[in-house]
């Protein structure tokens, strides 16, 4: 039976009352299926991983693309979506919260704010209105009492400022501001997650991992409620996609399709 939107928005808060769940990332409305089949319970789009679908780098998609992509993976599948929603596609936090707005009606369970202007010379949004960003996304959800839970971003360590004080500070600042979830990609330490949860503490915290420095165990452990990865699954499928093409182009050889996931297998999970 085919879950409502708010259906979906209720399941994704529930998720986060409690425990440690592993959120992937799917880049289109097949891999979000594939994701669901293997029985994760809820998925979040990966700015990164849809930009590489449209032969862009991240960061360059429009917010009528993200919007696209959004819809077509909630329809795609029967739990909750999480919308990476990179910088609110807007500077100033009026236009943030039409773009917001437009975000909710795709129906997405949740989305994040990040305080990345795009500058690498002044990567960060100034603090004050990095916090108006995230009250104008706060705004924007409440407006027709979507429930779509909002996340916080820190973007500090993932653009070369390693500073656990300042990230705090705007954590529990988009906190204050109205963020349901908080989360600073690039934090990677035991000491750093924990300092983290303590200060955001009752208010989830989600922990990007890029390899196998944690666990859902050792994640759970330390406080943390639920667990993305970004693009590494698009990194993988490119990998596999590379290996094959490289070796037809350099040595004319087809070795690497014996790799390949079984078609059968793919059209059965599909059908």
């Amino acid at each position: 039976m085919m879950l409502t939107t708010a259906d979906k928005r209720a399941a994704f808060k529930k998720l986060h009352e409690s425990g440690c769940f592993i959120i992937p990332n799917p880049h289109d409305a097949g891999t979000a299926r594939a994701l669901q089949h293997l029985g994760f319970k809820a998925l979040a789009s990966t700015s990164a991983g849809f930009a590489w679908t449209m032969a862009k780098p991240d960061n360059r998609v429009t917010v009528d693309d993200v919007c696209d992509h959004l819809s077509a993976i909630g329809a795609a599948v029967d739990i909750p979506v999480n919308a990476d929603f990179e910088d609110g596609f807007a500077h100033e936090p009026d236009k943030v919260g039409v773009n917001v707005a437009r975000a909710v009606k795709t129906g997405v369970a949740g989305l994040s704010i990040e305080d990345y202007t795009g500058d690498a010379a002044n990567p960060l949004f100034e603090r004050a209105l990095a916090v108006d960003r995230i009250k104008a996304a706060r705004k924007a959800i409440d407006a027709d009492n979507s429930g779509v839970l909002l996340t916080g971003r820190c973007e500090a360590f993932l653009r070369g400022q390693k500073d656990l004080n300042l990230v705090i500070d705007r954590l529990t600042a988009y906190a204050e501001a109205g963020a349901d979830c908080l989360y600073a990609p690039g934090i990677s330490t035991s000491e750093e997650i924990s300092a983290v949860v303590k200060a955001v503490h009752p208010r989830p915290v989600n922990l990007l991992v890029f390899g196998m420095d944690h666990s859902l165990a050792n994640a759970a452990a330390l406080g943390v409620r639920r667990i993305s990865v970004g693009g590494s699954l698009s990194r993988m499928a490119w990998a596999g996609f590379m290996k094959a093409a490289k070796e037809m182009a350099e040595k004319g050889t087809f070795t690497e399709f014996a790799n390949g996931y079984p078609g059968g297998e793919l059209n059965k999970m599909f059908s």
